[in-house]
C-alpha cells in the first residue's frame, strides 16, 4: 500500500508525546487562511511511498523514542488516505510502535465507507491531535472554507469511544482570539471525557512566503502574531495549564 507523502521529520518534539518520527502526508480539503504548508494541499504532488518503506525509515530512530515516543502522521490531512493509514498503523502496532494522528477532522463522516474505515483505524491509533480551527461555524467557514459541524461530531464520537485526544487551537488575531469564541470553545471541550491536553498554538507568518511562491494571495497579510498577553489570555480561558 502506497501513500502520497510530502515529507518526513526524524526528531519531532511538538507532534505528540516524546520524540516522534513525523510523516507529513499530501492532500488537504481545507484552505485555512493561516496554513503554513499550502504546498501539501494537492495530494498528487506528493511522493508515493509504501508503508513498509516508511516504517523501515522510522525504525532507524526507535532508540530515541523514550517516554512514549513513536510515529505521528500529520499533513496535509491523514484522514484523506484511510486505506494507507490503516495499513501503516496496523503494521506499526505489530512492531509495538506508539501511533498518533494529527488531524483537522475535515473528512469525518458517519457515512460508509468512511465510518467503517475510521473505526478500523482507531483500533491501531493511540492518540489523536484534533485541531479545532474555530468553534463558531460561520467563522470556521470564513477561516477554512469548510463547516466545523462534522469536526465537532468527530470530537464527540472520540469522546464516546474513549479514544485519547489532545485539542489544539491556533490563536489568530482578528479571527479566533475573541474571548467569546475562546469561552465557547472551552465550554465545548468541557463536554468531552477524553481530552488529555489542550494546546494554544500562536499564529505565525512563517508560511507566508510559500503562498507567494505558489502564486496564492496570502489572506492574512498584515496580521501580526498574537501578543504575549493574548496568548496568556487564551491559555487562561482554555485552562491549558500554561
Amino acid at each position: 500500500m502506497n501513500g502520497y507523502i510530502h515529507s518526513t521529520e526524524s526528531f519531532g518534539s511538538v507532534d505528540g508525546p516524546g520524540v516522534r518520527f513525523v510523516i507529513f502526508v499530501s492532500g488537504c480539503p481545507m484552505r485555512c487562511q493561516f496554513c503554513h504548508n499550502p504546498d501539501t494541499w494537492n495530494m498528487q504532488v506528493g511522493e508515493e511511498r509504501s508503508t513498509e518503506d516508511l516504517l523501515a525509515q522510522a525504525l532507524r530512530y526507535k532508540s530515541y523514542w523514550k517516554d512514549g515516543g513513536g510515529i505521528t502522521v500529520s499533513g496535509g490531512e491523514p484522514l484523506m488516505q484511510m486505506d494507507f493509514m490503516i495499513e501503516l498503523f496496523r503494521k506499526a502496532k505489530e512492531k509495538g510502535i506508539n501511533t498518533t494522528i494529527d488531524t483537522s477532522g475535515a473528512p469525518f463522516t458517519r457515512e460508509e465507507p468512511f465510518f467503517g474505515k475510521f473505526n478500523e483505524l482507531m483500533k491501531y491509533t493511540d492518540l489523536l491531535l484534533v485541531d479545532i480551527k474555530h468553534i463558531d461555524d460561520e467563522q470556521h467557514k470564513l477561516l477554512t472554507g469548510r463547516t466545523n459541524s462534522n469536526i465537532l461530531d468527530m470530537a464527540r464520537y472520540l469522546s464516546d469511544i474513549g479514544k485519547p485526544v489532545w485539542i489544539r487551537h491556533v490563536l489568530v488575531p482578528e479571527r479566533s482570539d475573541k474571548d467569546e469564541y475562546l469561552e465557547k470553545l472551552y465550554d465545548f471541550i468541557s463536554t468531552l471525557k477524553n481530552v488529555e491536553k489542550t494546546e494554544v498554538l500562536p499564529y505565525h507568518t512563517f508560511g507566508e512566503y510559500k503562498w507567494k511562491e505558489l502564486g496564492y494571495e496570502y489572506p492574512l497579510a498584515g496580521i501580526e502574531p498574537p501578543a504575549k498577553e493574548r496568548i496568556e489570555n487564551a491559555n487562561r480561558i482554555l485552562h491549558t495549564g500554561q
